[in-house]
């Protein structure tokens, strides 16, 4: 009996000091809060400078916005595709790195310009003997691998970014998620 009345004093006194706090909590307690994304933009990491302005002008040329949908620049490919390699085994970084750097050797070699620099036609000559028709077996040359690799993986990003996601959310055309927005990936730093 006497256990009984023991546990009605101390659910009796926490909800007493639950109510109690309530009523003298100051109203500049509550903090306002933003979505992350909204507070900052994303900061690029992994790749040199050079790579990064490489890897955003191909991502440009190869999901090029249109009057309805946002392209790849629009929707940050680029930024998200360095911190998704960033992650990545190593041989995906080398892979990647590789790539990003032989295009601007052949963009020099070529044009005397850094391939960030060079015009659609002038990429499209660094660029069509990469070229490979698809197969279920990836490309062995790893130059030609690495283009087949970057054409899927900023196609992917790019459609699934937030900025596609609200074109989709208004246009009805996919599932919704919560809040009545489609799902979108953001890059989440698991060293922060």
């Amino acid at each position: 009996m006497q256990r009984r009345r023991f546990v009605q004093a101390v659910t009796t006194a926490t909800a007493a000091a639950g109510a109690l706090s309530a009523q003298q909590a100051p109203a500049s307690a509550k903090i306002a809060t933003v979505a992350p994304e909204t507070a900052a933009a994303p900061t690029t990491r992994f790749f040199s400078a050079t790579q990064f302005a490489t890897l955003k002008s191909l991502s440009g040329l190869l999901q090029p916005a249109t009057t309805e949908r946002p392209g790849a620049l629009e929707a940050g490919a680029a930024e998200f595709l360095d911190f998704l390699i960033g992650a990545s085994p190593k041989p995906r970084q080398t892979l990647y790195r590789s790539g990003l750097d032989h295009l601007d050797a052949e963009s020099r070699r070529l044009f005397k310009k850094p391939f960030s620099e060079i015009t659609t036609d002038q990429a499209d000559k660094v660029l069509r003997p990469l070229l490979v028709p698809w197969t279920f077996d990836p490309p062995t040359n790893p130059h030609q691998r690495f283009l087949a690799d970057v054409r899927a993986d900023v196609r992917t990003a790019t459609q699934n970014s937030k900025e596609m996601s609200q074109v989709a959310a208004s246009s009805n055309r996919r599932r919704r998620g919560p809040g009545g927005a489609a799902p979108y990936w953001l890059p989440i730093d698991p060293t922060r």
